[in-house]
């Protein structure tokens, strides 16, 4: 019995009708789809997405991850999930990870594939791309991200400290995922630097409640939705 293929699928920022073709062909063929989720019972974002183009026959099957726990943690959890893939695998089925926005991009399924690369060498493992929020929020806030010899670059806001200075300094566009923790310190930098005015922030961008911020000024004090990305361009 051949063992079966795991598909990677990115299933975009929100919207559903950013599925790629192939994406859906595949969601449409194999048997079991599994999903992440943060604790039993919760709901998928990534299944809610792709939900449209699921047959009523497919298996949705939820896998719990410790998404913000210690290392050590998060590590034995990819590796019992992946060991919960290889198992359907190993049966001859083909099976699908869904994953917000793009597999390769700030995903837990690069963890996951990992680990089942070493519980199963012989597994087959294809990585089927999807919209990330980076285009999707330049798409929505009517931005360019680069053009001719512009530079990009993409930061995870709450691991970046003074490195955000010279990424507005040294960058043409600056793309600023995870945001709504860092989000004070954004401002604070954006405000010295004199580039409030360039900047759009983008809530649940794709999803129901999508907004677009072009005053990021107003945001001060807020909580803001986890699900915000803030891009800057920062020449004229």
């Amino acid at each position: 019995m051949r063992f079966g293929t795991l598909y990677g699928i990115g299933v975009g920022p929100g919207d559903p009708e950013l599925l790629t073709l192939k994406a859906v062909r595949i969601l449409q063929q194999v048997p079991v789809v599994f999903v992440p989720v943060t604790r039993p019972g919760a709901e998928s974002l990534a299944a809610r997405i792709a939900g449209p183009h699921l047959p009523a026959t497919v298996e949705v099957a939820p896998l719990v991850f410790a998404m913000r726990a210690e290392g050590a943690v998060m590590a034995d959890r990819w590796e019992q999930n992946a060991a919960t893939v290889g198992a359907r695998l190993a049966l001859g089925q083909d099976a699908a990870f869904l994953t917000e926005g793009d597999p390769s991009l700030y995903s837990t399924f690069q963890h996951v594939a990992g680990c089942l690369r070493r519980q199963h060498p012989e597994a087959d493992i294809q990585v089927i791309p999807g919209v990330s929020s980076i285009q999707a929020v330049a798409a929505a806030a009517g931005v360019a991200l680069a053009d001719a010899d512009e530079r990009l670059a993409l930061l995870p806001a709450t691991y970046e400290d003074k490195a955000l200075t010279s990424a507005f300094r040294d960058f043409d566009t600056v793309v600023l995922l995870k945001v709504a923790g860092a989000l004070e310190r954004v401002l604070d930098r954006l405000d010295a630097l004199g580039l409030t005015a360039n900047a759009r922030c983008v809530v649940r961008c794709g999803q129901p409640g999508e907004r677009v911020i072009a005053d990021v000024n107003t945001l001060r004090g807020a909580k803001l939705d986890y699900f915000s990305t803030m891009i800057v361009r920062t020449k004229p």
